[in-house]
Parts: structure tokens; C-alpha cells; sequence
């Protein structure tokens, strides 16, 4: 299958995904976006893996995606959301320090699925973050925050429990939907590459040639980051101060369980900035 070819397929499945108002119909399509990315890329492992030619024309390789304009709120979510898309599809990713781009690296086909199913996803996340926010539910609760307190000399910080303000629940939410996102993404993949697994068994292969081209794969995307990487520190999708709160939290996996389908370095920290 082209590429092309595969990104329609997706994008249909997708769009057939979005288009029903039955949940478990919606699960199924979305599964289906990923179990076919996976398929694909298992093909394309082995027939790598048999054709030297073929391996030396099908090669890692790196590309920024945008996520948003700097300045703008929340962009450490829908960072989170493609990067959860990105572990389940066998590409490593680098973070600007300001969230306003990843760097993907991996295969071109694995890395075009990942921006198909992210496209889909991340409008459902926004979609359903503010329905949660317009219904109000979020007034009630409250929600965790450390802050730094001042006593004489002494600084210290603490947590404390205030009210639940909209930002501070919306981006608990869009995390939350982000996990869920990337474990169901996940779980479709591991039973793709099982069956994959257990045909290669069937066929009475002594050593499973999805196995190896599998592994060969990995191996080959980790020392393709190793020399392509030049970020520096860890990034994590929150911070402390932000606030956690386990209402929105839960609000937000309700919404990753329905929607309708598809440890990160840094630039920018204090050791060394990639430049642009």
C-alpha cells in the first residue's frame, strides 16, 4: 500500500469515526485507524528487512510539526496528546521548551500516520474540553496547587487546596484525555502486532520474522535519534504549580474513552538549545 493510499484509508475510518453518534461504533473506527498504521508498519518492517535495497531507500528521518503559536495557553496538552499519537506508533519525539513544536523522528509513513490520527484527535479534545468547561461542572470542585509561602527568612513550599479555576481545569482535563488517548492507541497496536505474531507462528516460522524486523526497527529509530538528537533535559506534559485536579481529571478520561478515532527530551534547556 502507497502511502497515500494508507493515509486515505486512515482518514476515512477516521472520518466514519466522527461521523457516528454510537460510542462503542466510534471505538471500533478508531481502532481500526490505528490497528491499519500498525499493519502497515509491520509490512514495511519486514519487507525492509528482506530487500537490502528497500532498507537503503526507506530510512529514519526527522521533521518539526507544529502545535501552536507561542504565548498561547495549554500548548503542553496538545503536546501531550501527539506525543501519546507518536509512542504508539514507533516515533521518539523532541520538545520545545515553550511546547510551540515537537521534532518527530522515525519513518516518514509512521510519522504521517501519527499527524493524521493527531489531526482528528486534537479538535476533539478542544471539542470536549470546553463542553466540560461550558457545563459548569468544574465550579464545585477544587483542586491541588504547591505554592511558595514566606515565613521571616525562611521560604517554603506547600500545597494547598483552592478552588478549581477554568484553566487550571481544562488543562487537567485535555491530560487526562491525552493518557487515555495514547493507552488505547496502544492496546489497538499490541493486538495488531500480536496477530501478526501468531501468523508467523501458524506458518510454522522457527524465528518470527516480525519479531526480528520489529526489533531491527527499533533499534534502528533509537540509534537514528541517538546521532540525529541534539536536545538537552527532560520535558513532562505538567508542572506542580499548574494545579491537579482529580474531578477534571476523571471528566477528561470519560472523554478519552469516548472519542471518536486515532520519557520525551526538551530544546531549549539550560544545556544546550537546538536552534531553528
Amino acid at each position: 500500500m502507497t502511502d497515500e493510499k494508507l493515509l486515505t484509508r486512515i482518514g476515512g475510518l477516521l472520518r466514519q469515526a466522527e461521523g457516528t453518534d454510537n460510542e462503542h461504533e466510534a471505538q471500533a473506527f478508531m481502532a481500526a485507524a490505528q490497528r491499519l498504521a500498525t499493519a502497515s508498519s509491520i509490512d514495511l518492517a519486514v519487507a525492509r528487512a528482506h530487500d537490502p535495497a528497500l532498507r537503503k531507500r526507506s530510512v529514519p528521518i526527522t521533521r518539526k510539526i507544529t502545535v501552536g503559536q507561542a504565548g498561547k495557553r495549554g500548548l503542553r496538552t496538545f503536546v501531550q496528546l501527539f506525543v501519546q499519537i507518536a509512542r504508539a506508533n514507533d516515533i521518539t519525539c523532541d520538545v520545545a521548551s515553550n511546547s510551540t513544536y515537537v521534532i518527530a523522528y522515525g519513518f516518514e509513513a509512521d510519522i504521517d500516520a501519527v499527524q493524521a490520527l493527531y489531526a482528528s484527535l486534537v479538535v476533539q479534545m478542544v471539542a470536549a474540553s470546553s463542553a466540560y468547561l461550558k457545563s459548569g461542572e468544574y465550579k464545585n470542585q477544587t483542586a491541588r496547587q504547591v505554592v511558595t509561602r514566606t515565613e521571616g527568612r525562611r521560604r517554603r513550599r506547600v500545597v494547598e487546596e483552592k478552588p478549581l479555576s477554568p484553566i487550571t481545569a481544562r488543562l487537567n482535563f485535555q491530560s487526562a484525555f491525552a493518557e487515555r488517548i495514547g493507552a488505547r492507541l496502544a492496546r489497538a497496536r499490541d493486538e495488531e502486532r500480536e496477530q501478526a505474531l501468531a501468523r508467523d507462528q501458524a506458518e510454522g516460522a522457527a524465528r518470527s520474522s516480525t519479531a526480528i524486523a520489529l526489533r531491527d526497527k527499533e533499534i534502528e529509530v533509537a540509534d537514528y535519534y541517538s546521532s540525529a538528537s541534539q536536545a538537552r533535559g527532560t520535558w513532562r506534559p505538567s508542572s506542580a504549580s499548574a494545579g491537579y485536579s482529580s474531578a477534571a481529571r476523571r471528566a477528561g478520561d470519560r472523554a478519552g474513552r469516548r472519542a471518536r478515532l486515532g520519557t520525551e527530551r526538551e530544546f531549549g534547556a539550560p544545556r544546550g538549545a537546538l536552534g531553528q
